[in-house]
Formats: C-alpha cells, structure tokens, sequence
C-alpha cells in the first residue's frame, strides 16, 4: 500500500496528490466522499450517482408539436399519393 502525502490550506483545502486521482479515477469536478473509521482514519472514495441524478443532463432535441387536423392531413396526402402511384 502506497502512501500519498497533502497539506491542508487555511480553508481546509487539500491537493489530492496525482497518483490518488488516477487510481481513483478523478477529473475536475468528480464527487469524493469521506468515512471515517476510528479517531484518525479516513476513508476516500468516488461518489457514485444515482441513474435518477442523471435525468435532465441531456438535452433533449426540440421536436415539434403536431395538432390531430396536422396529422389526418398528412394521413390524406399520403394516401392520395399512393393512390396516384398505383
């Protein structure tokens, strides 16, 4: 077990050191979360999201609202031209 060193700022702020990121898999702006075993052992690991936070990251493409006359037009012009076709 390898051991990676940081000093708090006066904020509280650490530096995860380069190797910590890497085999935990942190980018800017990854979640990590603490638990804490015992009076000075602390545990850090990837927060996980939930599929349910996911919802709304994408954006959807706009589609456009299409009344029922809309519809039962295309369906007339549709059938006209096969009908012209046979």
């Amino acid at each position: 077990m390898a051991i990676a060193h940081a000093k708090v700022t006066s904020k509280g702020q650490i530096t995860i050191p380069r190797s910590v990121r890497k085999t935990l898999g942190l980018r800017t702006g990854s979640r990590v979360a603490f638990r804490t075993s015992g009076r000075q052992q602390v545990h850090m690991q990837p927060e996980t999201i939930s599929v349910q936070a996911l919802k709304g990251m994408c954006r959807r493409p706009r589609q456009r609202i299409i009344s029922v006359a809309d519809m039962q037009r295309a369906i007339r012009q549709r059938h006209s031209v096969k009908r012209h076709a046979s």
